[in-house]
């Protein structure tokens, strides 16, 4: 990836709060990419630039990129914000009413795909992974 900016440092703060676990596995995805300059301009703009203006908190950003990306049926992005959303405290119950809501505007199929396949897939994958913790700490 280029030269890192404020900006890209900035962006680069976000994603670990949004995914402390995987964002270097990101990053380090952007750098191996066939435009890794592509990686260095989404975490400049999208996060850098965006997600850190203090218009909103990150709680609420995630919670819009959630609904946006149900809206617009984008199951790809959509897991990795599901994600997000539970790291920074919104519940299931709440992600799924704002999930829901998208029918009024998106429509029926892809409130389907969107709550029925993808955020189904991220609340029992982080079920399985809470429960092996559990028994881990035994």
């Amino acid at each position: 990836m280029g030269t890192y900016t404020d900006n890209f440092q900035r962006g680069l703060d976000i994603l670990a709060k949004i995914d402390p676990e995987n964002y270097k596995d990101i990053i380090a995805g952007f750098e191996q990419s066939a435009l890794p300059d592509l990686g260095t301009l989404a975490v400049e703009f999208n996060y850098g630039q965006i997600f850190s203006r203090s218009g909103l908190d990150l709680k609420s950003r995630l919670l819009a990129a959630v609904a946006g990306l149900t809206a617009l049926g984008n199951t790809e992005q959509l897991k990795f914000y599901l994600n997000g959303a539970l790291n920074v405290g919104w519940t299931q119950e709440e992600i799924l009413e704002a999930m829901l809501q998208m029918v009024i505007y998106a429509g029926f199929p892809v409130a389907l795909n969107t709550i029925l396949t993808v955020a189904s897939e991220v609340f029992s994958e982080r079920t399985e992974r809470n429960e092996k913790e559990k028994q881990n700490d035994y």
